[in-house]
């Protein structure tokens, strides 16, 4: 392999497993490493692993992993060429991909342009129908109360309000009625300003029987654009995912076929570069999908796409960044068998989900066959309070959909995390569930048919 000089040191702009993952990805390439932490991160395990190391400021991420000035100065500062954002943080932040531009540093995403026109979902709908894809029924940006009210009568109730500037279901509120809606439209305003800044919101019509299906992508950023089949996202507490798997058994192949072409055709369009998902919302009486929204970046859950290709999605990253991607085909790339991944957090189940930082006194992960753990941590790591609250991915791979929810139950019961609560138990009892091995949920499923008969801790020790 040719050794270019200008592009052998990569500065990743995260934490936690995804900058472990990142350090070494680009080990493979004989890529050097710089990972900025906070004070909070100085003694985790990327921050041993990578080539060198540099404090940003206190644990706080606006003062940290939030500071794009800082971060774009400590990548050049230490001789990077390369930076990668991982997923949350500035991942998505268009400010730092031109930044980065401007410093001659090569960002490992979309350009700014890019993400600029589908971080907002209303320029990336009108996108998507552009690109010929379904998109729900819906409206354009929503400026108060009465306003809502009048198109929720235009749309029909179900509805569901969304921020149009971000996701991860800040500012979503369902209402079945329009007294729902005028009690919570201001609510659900607030809590999108609170977490993008932005407070503008949209409607679309809410579909009961719904799965969360997505699209993973690689565009090359000249208007060609790969996938890696899709995956099944619907088990979801107040939108947030945790378990995804792929392939999506609920799709009939004509569907995710259409499914596949519109994804790529999307982003194709925009001449997107680099990895980014699209997500569909999937009606299941219909057999009808719709496009969601566009996240531009690498996803949480890409490692169960990784194990049904057999790709290293982080690797094909930094090469096609740095020029050193093999030319693709769609023909080249597979899907064998079922993988599944689920999200390990240190929240406790029992307490309605409160986050439990703290220190882990034992850690000891499942190994075996089929069988995967992305973590960052280690028996004596410490938890804490400032992040996100996941710590690991379980993600196991098998020939079948069963034989994989087998092998997942499996590995629940060898994962032992002492210290902290975590939602262990509580995957245990999704798994065993009868709708989840038939394959017979929605995205309301897990709120509303399980929760409520997940009582306490008899619930728990008979899972």
């Amino acid at each position: 392999m040719t050794h270019n000089p200008s592009t052998t040191r990569l500065y990743i702009a995260n934490r936690g497993e995804i900058a472990l993952r990142v350090i070494r990805a680009a080990r493979l390439l004989g890529i050097e490493t710089v990972l900025g932490v906070s004070k909070a991160d100085i003694d985790s395990v990327p921050a041993t692993e990578a080539s060198r190391t540099v404090v940003l400021g206190p644990a706080a991420p606006r003062l940290s992993y939030l500071n794009t000035g800082l971060v774009v100065h400590a990548a050049k500062a230490t001789g990077c060429s390369l930076l990668h954002p991982g997923y949350g943080f500035l991942s998505e932040r268009a400010e730092l991909a031109e930044l980065c531009e401007e410093e001659g540093i090569t960002f490992i995403g979309p350009t700014a342009r890019s993400i600029r026109q589908v971080g907002d979902k209303l320029s990336a709908r009108a996108a998507a129908q552009a690109a010929g894809v379904p998109i729900t029924v819906g409206s354009q940006s929503i400026q108060d109360t009465t306003q809502a009210l009048i198109i929720a009568n235009q749309i029909g109730y179900p509805v569901i309000t969304k921020a149009s500037a971000g996701g991860g279901g800040r500012g979503m509120i369902v209402a079945r009625n329009a007294d729902t809606l005028r009690r919570n439209f201001d609510v659900a305003a607030t809590a999108a300003r609170e977490a993008f800044g932005d407070g503008t919101l949209y409607l679309e019509r809410y579909v009961e029987t719904a799965r969360h299906i997505e699209v993973q992508v690689m565009g090359d950023g000249a208007g060609r654009a790969f996938h890696f089949g899709e995956r099944d996202c619907s088990v979801q507490r107040r939108f947030q995912k945790m378990i995804e798997e792929s392939p999506a058994q609920i799709l009939p192949s004509r569907v995710r076929k259409r499914l596949h072409q519109c994804a790529t055709d999307l982003l194709a369009s925009i001449n997107y570069r680099n990895a980014g998902t699209v997500e569909f919302l999937y009606d299941v009486d219909r057999q009808e999908f719709s496009f969601m929204e566009v996240n531009a970046r690498i996803q949480v859950e890409h490692p169960v796409s990784e194990e049904v290709t057999a790709r290293n999605l982080i690797r094909m990253q930094i090469e096609l960044a740095s020029g050193r991607l093999p030319p693709l085909t769609q023909q080249s790339i597979h899907v064998n068998g079922h993988a599944i991944e689920a999200r390990i957090l240190a929240e406790d189940p029992q307490r309605d989900f409160m986050p439990t930082p703290g220190r882990i006194t034992k850690w000891q992960e499942p190994r075996g066959d089929g069988i995967r753990v992305d973590s960052a941590l280690r028996s004596g790591a410490s938890v804490p309070p400032f992040y996100d609250s996941m710590i690991a991915k379980l993600v196991v791979h098998a020939g079948t959909r069963a034989k994989a929810i087998d092998r997942l139950r499996w590995a629940l019961d060898q994962f032992v995390i002492e210290g902290v609560p975590t939602n262990i138990p509580l995957l245990k009892v999704i798994v065993d569930h009868q709708d989840f091995r038939r394959n017979q949920i929605t995205t309301r499923w897990l709120e509303d048919t399980l929760l409520p008969s997940f009582r306490g801790a008899e619930a728990i020790a008979n899972g």
